[in-house]
């Protein structure tokens, strides 16, 4: 009995690997450069990325996070061990908040814009110059750019009209150049020097201030450069622009309310400061460390927010927006025909 295998195997007739064959097999597939077959090949990346834009998305992120990675441990130490930018936490929370609120904008599909790539030439060329010149801040600032540039490149102008507010919010988390800080400092740490020394003086206490130092009766109270009210200034800034973007105002409203932050912040300092002098005299220094350290922090926050709500009042009392007119409606008149009327014939009534 033979195995149907065997025979199989011993029928079957061998062809000769031909060189000719070989040739023939590789030169069926063409290695040649064709534009309108890379075209087609973008066109399908494009449609890819419109399909699936989370798949980009997430790659580009990656990257960025990998590249400013020592810039974003370096912000966030800022934000743990300086008390003045302990707000940057609360930074990017509010600015993924302004993303979800304006979702009704995001488009539907991404229309990728080359347009993009400008502003990523921007972000680089930022990043050189900080690099360069040993500039940190220039180095934080090109993140911003840089995201607007992805999102240009990725998603189009519908994309950056939907995430501009948003990315341009982060600005606060951003640490202040050196210079800057220290320029802003010195002249708020004299204002809140004299501006809580006249209070006091107000108040009816014997007051008098030496340097950044101010003394009431016995007690002395230093205003030192942690204290000059920078921290507030920028913290306040950042509710003002979030309340002013959130606010359905008219465009005055919102700028006067960014404006005020400035006057806000003194003047929550002023308070803080003179509130501290006051318990000095009244209650001790051990109360008045604890307000002036522990409680005051935390009493800002809600001090800025009333007085924004109270100006905000003011506001809407002072400025009273007009109502549009009224249209009167429309009414469509057909002209009538300007011959002769005709008379309408009258039936005859058979006799």
């Amino acid at each position: 009995m033979v195995c149907p295998l065997r025979t199989t195997l011993q029928t079957r007739k061998k062809e000769p690997l031909a060189v000719g064959s070989l040739v023939r097999r590789r030169t069926d597939c063409d290695w040649s450069f064709h534009p309108q077959t890379m075209r087609h090949s973008l066109r399908a990346i494009l449609d890819s990325m419109r399909s699936r834009p989370l798949l980009p998305l997430i790659g580009v992120t990656g990257a960025i996070v990998w590249a400013y990675w020592p810039t974003l441990c370096e912000i966030a130490g800022k934000w743990s061990h300086d008390p003045q930018y302990s707000h940057g936490y609360f930074v990017p929370a509010f600015a993924v908040y302004l993303l979800w609120q304006r979702r009704k904008l995001a488009p539907a599909t991404c229309t990728p814009n080359w347009w993009g790539a400008a502003l990523l030439l921007v972000a680089v060329s930022l990043r050189g110059g900080g690099a360069l010149f040993y500039n940190d801040w220039l180095d934080a600032v090109s993140l911003l750019p840089l995201l607007s540039g992805v999102v240009l490149l990725l998603g189009g102008w519908p994309m950056l009209r939907w995430s501009w507010l948003a990315i341009g919010f982060l600005i606060f988390m951003i640490p202040l150049p050196f210079r800057l800080e220290h320029g802003l400092a010195h002249p708020l740490q004299r204002v809140a020097t004299l501006t809580a020394t006249y209070t006091l003086q107000t108040l009816g206490f014997p007051t008098f201030a030496e340097g950044n130092v101010i003394h009431v009766r016995q007690a002395s109270i230093g205003v030192v450069e942690a204290c000059s009210g920078l921290g507030m200034l920028l913290l306040f800034f950042a509710l003002a622009t979030g309340v002013a973007i959130l606010t359905r105002r008219p465009f005055l409203d919102k700028v006067l309310i960014v404006a005020s932050a400035a006057p806000v912040a003194v003047l929550a300092n002023v308070i803080r400061i003179t509130t501290t002098a006051f318990l000095h005299v009244i209650a001790g220094s051990r109360w008045a460390d604890l307000v002036f350290h522990d409680l005051a922090g935390y009493l800002m926050m809600p001090l800025a927010l009333g007085m924004l709500w109270v100006e905000l009042w003011l506001l809407r009392r002072l400025l009273i927006e007009r109502p549009l007119p009224s249209l009167a409606p429309i009414r469509l008149v057909i002209p009538q025909s300007s011959g002769p009327r005709r008379r309408p014939r009258r039936a005859r009534v058979p006799r």
